[in-house]
């Protein structure tokens, strides 16, 4: 049975963001577009969710826990098992990850 994608709040937050962002700078239809190919990236990880690999920020500080995938240029940071995959976070890969990896999964 594949594991079920879920997502924790703070992603779901993080969508928000993104989709007002685009929004209001670019047009909502685009916002909308981009929403939709952000959660089919997220949900294609039913299907292969070791497809990910572990970002370098956090492999530099030995926590292997936490995996990554892209649609460029957001990364979408997760953690996975046989039953479930939870999205923690969803971020602009042009920010500083460093700072906010730190701040938002190793708390």
């Amino acid at each position: 049975m594949a594991p079920k994608v879920r997502l924790t709040v703070e992603a779901e937050e993080d969508l928000f963001d993104i989709w007002r962002f685009v929004a209001n700078n670019d047009s909502p239809a685009k916002a909308n577009t981009l929403l939709d190919n952000l959660e089919t990236t997220c949900h294609s990880l039913s299907k292969t969710p070791n497809k990910g690999h572990v970002p370098k920020e956090l492999r530099r500080v030995d926590i292997f826990d936490f995996h990554e995938i892209h649609y460029k240029p957001y990364r979408i940071l997760y953690e996975h098992d046989e039953k479930r995959v939870l999205i923690h976070a969803i971020l602009d890969g042009r920010r500083d990850m460093e700072s906010l990896l730190r701040s938002r999964l190793l708390r």
